[in-house]
């Protein structure tokens, strides 16, 4: 799994690539652990290149979601396949988010 962050002016963009499962996720939850307090900065994640996500990795990005909306600023996901979409129908995630 390959997790990047790249702070622009206003926003983060961060890139997931490969399979976010639960062997994984403690990784990504470290590399994530500042987007948990975004600063008032919006979040967009690109999931063009994401081939899974378990509940674990779900759990991480309903965290940035979190510390995204205490901050005023909001979470855009983009770029999901239509089997990462379905995992986000599946547990009724996809209202939460926003989606590209």
């Amino acid at each position: 799994m390959e997790t990047r962050i790249e702070q622009l002016q206003d926003k983060f963009l961060v890139t997931l690539e490969g399979e976010l499962d639960t062997a994984a996720a403690a990784e990504v939850e470290q590399t994530l652990q500042p987007l948990f307090d975004s600063q008032g900065k919006d979040v967009i994640i690109d999931c063009e290149k994401l081939e899974y996500i378990a509940s674990s990795g779900l759990r991480i990005l309903i965290s940035i979601l979190k510390g995204a909306k205490a901050g005023g600023s909001k979470v855009v996901l983009k770029s999901l396949s239509d089997d990462i979409k379905d995992v986000f129908k599946l547990t009724g995630f996809i209202s939460l988010f926003e989606f590209e």
